[in-house]
């Protein structure tokens, strides 16, 4: 499992330099050393080609109907149909997604799965693939968070969404911690304690947002800013907590050891909670009548404390009048909240997280 990891962090630093190019299609492409590269998530979804990734392993599987792809990250070997064949340049990782070369769409991936129109998601398409969940509650008590022109209070809004998101989750046979289940005012630090002692799969924030264009509105989701430094977290809580990975033994329990597999933790909670963030983004923009603003990085102090893949979900503003009036309803909140279930759900088909039992 320590090659795996450490395969994982070598992958994403190599990928340092990267811009951002608009591309047609609605595909985003990437320059990564000179060749251009595209998401292969976002090739999936136009050809409705099923996706299967072992984040540890960086080893990817496609198939779609009878035929199929085995690639991995950092590699220009890929097998189509059990057959190799090399690429000129490899497969690579952008910020936790795997991204392919220009040469595998236009001369395997186009010509193997042909064009097509992906279907719509479908609500309950497959059992969520997780144990237990943390959900976070932003604000409370005598910290109310955002108020709306209408006085819709912040810590109501995130409190209720919070409880719905239990409810559903349970009724999946899902175990939920809640951080906060009454109006009460809990400290940044405890909610991040909560999480750790959990040995939860996942931590979902819930917060509600404001500005002051009344105008802004819409749907975003957060994961732990890569500028954030893995290996100052990991030196920090390797001094404090215990290292129980689940199917691993160690010869030594050495300070620097567990530092190290820490490091690996984090740089891997972060590629997952990025995937996490695009799934949530998807549902939502076809669930809700509102601006998907999409997923992006933030140093909130929650994000950067827990040690599970964990997202901060704005889910509205209740600066913005229409917005405010629909978190008012129970009715929006109860879609919102079956929305981050269903985010949730499709993440978990394919998400390969490093466990930790609790501490």
């Amino acid at each position: 499992m320590k090659n795996r990891i450490i395969f994982l962090i070598i992958s994403i630093f190599l990928i340092s330099g990267c811009v951002t190019i608009p591309s047609g299609e609605d595909l985003p492409t990437y320059t990564i050393g000179g060749v251009t590269y595209y998401s292969l998530i976002k090739l999936c979804d136009l050809r409705n080609v099923q996706m299967q990734y072992d984040t540890l392993l960086q080893t990817i599987n496609l198939n779609k109907d009878s035929q199929s792809l085995s690639l991995r990250a950092g590699d220009a070997l890929i097998l189509i149909n059990g057959n190799p064949r090399n690429l000129t340049s490899p497969v690579d990782i952008y910020q936790g997604t795997i991204v392919v070369p220009q040469q595998f769409k236009d001369q395997i991936f186009d010509l193997l799965f042909k064009k097509t129109v992906a279907f719509p998601h479908r609500a309950g398409a497959g059992k969520i693939k997780l144990q237990k969940v943390v959900i976070d509650a932003g604000h409370g008590g005598n910290d109310p968070g955002a108020i709306g022109k209408n006085d819709l209070r912040e810590k109501d809004v995130n409190l209720d969404v919070a409880k719905k998101l239990s409810a559903l989750l349970r009724a999946e046979g899902v175990q939920t911690v809640l951080t906060r289940a009454t109006d009460n005012f809990i400290p940044l630090s405890t909610r991040v304690s909560i999480a750790n002692k959990s040995g939860a799969d996942l931590f979902i924030s819930i917060h509600s947002n404001a500005n002051r264009s009344r105008s802004l509105s819409g749907f975003e989701v957060y994961y732990v800013a890569p500028t954030v430094s893995d290996s100052k977290r990991a030196a920090f809580t390797a001094k404090s907590a215990t290292l129980n990975l689940r199917d691993a033994s160690f010869f030594s329990n050495a300070q620097d050891l567990r530092a190290i597999v820490w490091d690996m933790i984090y740089t891997n909670s972060r590629a997952e909670a990025i995937e996490l963030s695009q799934a949530l983004c998807k549902v939502m923009d076809a669930s809700i009548d509102a601006e998907i603003l999409g997923s992006k990085s933030a140093r909130f102090q929650v994000l950067k404390g827990v040690r599970m893949p964990g997202v901060l979900i704005e889910i509205g503003f209740v600066s913005n009048l229409n917005e405010e009036r629909l978190l008012k309803t129970g009715a929006y909140r109860e879609k919102i909240a079956e929305g981050i279930l269903e985010g949730i759900r499709d993440y978990s088909q394919d998400m390969a997280l490093v466990e930790v039992a609790g501490r």
